[in-house]
């Protein structure tokens, strides 16, 4: 069973969540809670694998919180939910450890299927959360960006030949599925391709891997 724990300051947004969740057969929901600061003390008490956590709160914010969840010794995956579509909040969880972003209108089965998906140890965002980050980082970029484009290229270096082209089109905003097509590979295999770049690179999800091809200029 994957233990879940949901923190939202609002009652009937934590139950609509649970609801959503109890109707999954592998997803039992061991608590909720209302601000940041019960995130951390349950996640402590109840050790969830997976905590859904609002980001607009009294008290201590979700961001913040998932920075202390993240730190934890044993750390729960942290997915981040918003009814705000914004890219500061975005760049907040990213940098904060969370390894999903999802809105809050998210259809309940996309839901569950994020909570299984971080769970196995992948990242996941919206799709509309992905496309506009992927774009926002593609522009070209300004003349005196070669330092910074050399300083992702030394990084992305520890990569094997065929690591480069999964993360290239991963970097061109391709699902597993669509970069198994791509390079004629099973879907299986891609994902392990994915989860050896990050763990190489020290990221925790597939967006952030994205932005420094970008930034190398490898897409």
């Amino acid at each position: 069973m994957i233990r879940t724990l949901l923190v939202d300051d609002e009652l009937l947004v934590r139950s609509g969540l649970r609801m959503i969740l109890d109707a999954a057969p592998d997803i039992e929901v061991v608590g909720e809670g209302g601000d940041g600061d019960e995130a951390v003390r349950l996640a402590r008490e109840l050790a969830p694998d997976v905590v859904l956590l609002d980001i607009r709160m009294p008290g201590t914010d979700g961001i913040t919180a998932a920075s202390l969840l993240t730190a934890l010794p044993e750390p729960p995956r942290v997915v981040l939910l918003t009814t705000f579509d914004l890219d500061e909040y975005v760049h907040g969880a990213l940098r904060a450890g969370a390894v999903g972003f999802l809105l809050k209108d998210t259809p309940p089965r996309d839901l569950i299927s994020a909570v299984r998906t971080v769970h196995e140890g992948n990242a996941m965002l919206s799709p509309s959360v992905t496309k506009r980050m992927l774009e926002r980082f593609a522009s070209p970029a300004p003349a005196d960006s070669t330092a910074g484009r050399d300083e992702a290229g030394r990084r992305l270096s520890v990569l094997s030949e065929r690591e480069r082209s999964v993360l290239v089109a991963v970097a061109r905003g391709m699902s597993n599925a669509e970069a198994g097509r791509e390079l004629g590979m099973r879907e299986a295999t891609v994902k392990a391709h994915v989860s050896r770049i990050l763990a190489k690179l020290g990221m925790s999800n597939r967006v952030q891997a994205a932005i420094l091809a970008h930034d190398a200029g490898w897409a």
